[in-house]
C-alpha cells in the first residue's frame, strides 16, 4: 500500500499541482469533497464491470466469478492511494488512531483471508480423496465404490471477529482525516463482502456473507447494492457449494448408479473431466489468495514501520 501511494504520487504529482492552482480560490473543504467523489466514481465504475461481466443466474456462484471479483481489491486500493495522494495526506502523516483503524481492517482482512485458505484446502483434499477413489475403479470396485462420496463443506463457524466489525465507521475525524476515513470505511465495506461471498460459496453457508453483508447497509453506494442484490438472491435461493463442486458431485452419483449395474466407464472419464476442472480452479483461487495475503500484509509491516519510527 505505501509503495503504491509513493508510485501514484509521482504519477500525480504534475496534475496535482495543476489542480491546486486552478482550484486555489476554492475552499478546501470542496476541494476534499472533490477527492471524496472521484473515490467513489472509481469505485462505482469497477463495480459496475464486474456487474457488466458477471453471468446472469447461479454462474455467481462459481470459482470462477470469484477470481473475478477479487479484482475489486487492487481497484479500490488503487482509487484509496489516488485519494491520499490528491488530498496531500501521506501515510506518515497519518493520525495514530487512523493508523490504528487501518491496522485493524487489514488484519480483518488477513483473518477472512485464512478463511477462505482453509476452505479451499479442505475442497482440494476432498478432491484428492475423489481421484485416489476413482484410481479403484479397475482394479477395486467395491473399495472405490465405498470410497466415492460427494464433496460435504467443511462447516461453519464465525468470519470475522465482533470487534474488528464494530469499527467500521464509528471513530470521528474531521478534515483529510474524515475524507480518507469515509474512503477506509468503503474499502472494508467493500472487502469484507468479497470475503463473506466467497467464504459462503465455498463452504455452501449463506452465513458468512449475510454476517459481513450487514456491513454495507449503511452504504450510499448503489453500485455496490446493485450487485449485492443479485448476489444476495443467488445465495439465498442456492444454499449450496460452488457450481464446480455441485458438478463433481454430480458426476460421483452418476457413475456409483453405472457402477451398480456393472458399468461406468463413460461416468468415470467425466468425473475425471470434473475434478481436473476443479482442480485448476481452486489452483487459481488459492494463488489470488496468497498475492492479495501477501499484500495486505506487507503493506501493514510498512505501516507498521511508519508507527514505529514516529516513536522514536
Amino acid at each position: 500500500m505505501v509503495l503504491l501511494v509513493e508510485r501514484i504520487g509521482k504519477s500525480l504529482r504534475f496534475h496535482s499541482k495543476l489542480d491546486h492552482h486552478h482550484h486555489h480560490h476554492r475552499h478546501e473543504s470542496e476541494a476534499l469533497l472533490g477527492s471524496l467523489k472521484a473515490f467513489y466514481s472509481d469505485v462505482s465504475n469497477c463495480l459496475n464491470q464486474l456487474l457488466l461481466n458477471s453471468s446472469p443466474g447461479s454462474d455467481i456462484f462459481s470459482l470462477s466469478w470469484f477470481l473475478g471479483i477479487f479484482e475489486v481489491f487492487p481497484a479500490v486500493t488503487t482509487a484509496f492511494a489516488k485519494l491520499v495522494v490528491r488530498i496531500d495526506y501521506p501515510m506518515s502523516n497519518w493520525d495514530v488512531d487512523f493508523m490504528e483503524e487501518y491496522l485493524n481492517y487489514s488484519l480483518s482482512l488477513l483473518e477472512l483471508l485464512n478463511s477462505i485458505t482453509a476452505s479451499v484446502s479442505h475442497l482440494g483434499h476432498a478432491r484428492f480423496s475423489l481421484s485416489h477413489a476413482l484410481s479403484l475403479v479397475e482394479s477395486s470396485s467395491s473399495s472405490a465404490m465405498e470410497h466415492l462420496k460427494a464433496i460435504q463443506p467443511l462447516g461453519g463457524g464465525k468470519v470475522c471477529k465482533e470487534d474488528n466489525k464494530r469499527n467500521v465507521g464509528e471513530k470521528a475525524f474531521s478534515g483529510k482525516e474524515d475524507v480518507s476515513h469515509q474512503a477506509l470505511v468503503e474499502m472494508k465495506r467493500i472487502g469484507f463482502w468479497v470475503c463473506g461471498i466467497v467464504i459462503s460459496g465455498l463452504r455452501g453457508d449463506a452465513q458468512p456473507y449475510l454476517e459481513m453483508r450487514n456491513l454495507i447497509e449503511s452504504s450510499a453506494n448503489s453500485s455496490l447494492k446493485g450487485l449485492d442484490l443479485g448476489v444476495h438472491g443467488v445465495i439465498m435461493e442456492r444454499r449450496s457449494l460452488t457450481k464446480e463442486v455441485k458438478e463433481v458431485n454430480d458426476a460421483v452419483a452418476c457413475l456409483l448408479n453405472a457402477m451398480v449395474v456393472g458399468k461406468g466407464n463413460d461416468e468415470a472419464e467425466e468425473l475425471k473431466r470434473r475434478l481436473e476442472e476443479l482442480e485448476k480452479m481452486l489452483d487459481s483461487l488459492q494463488k489470488e489468495v496468497d498475492r492479495l495475503f501477501s499484500e495486505v500484509l506487507a503493506g501493514r509491516n510498512e505501516l507498521i514501520d511508519i508507527l514505529r519510527r514516529r516513536k522514536h
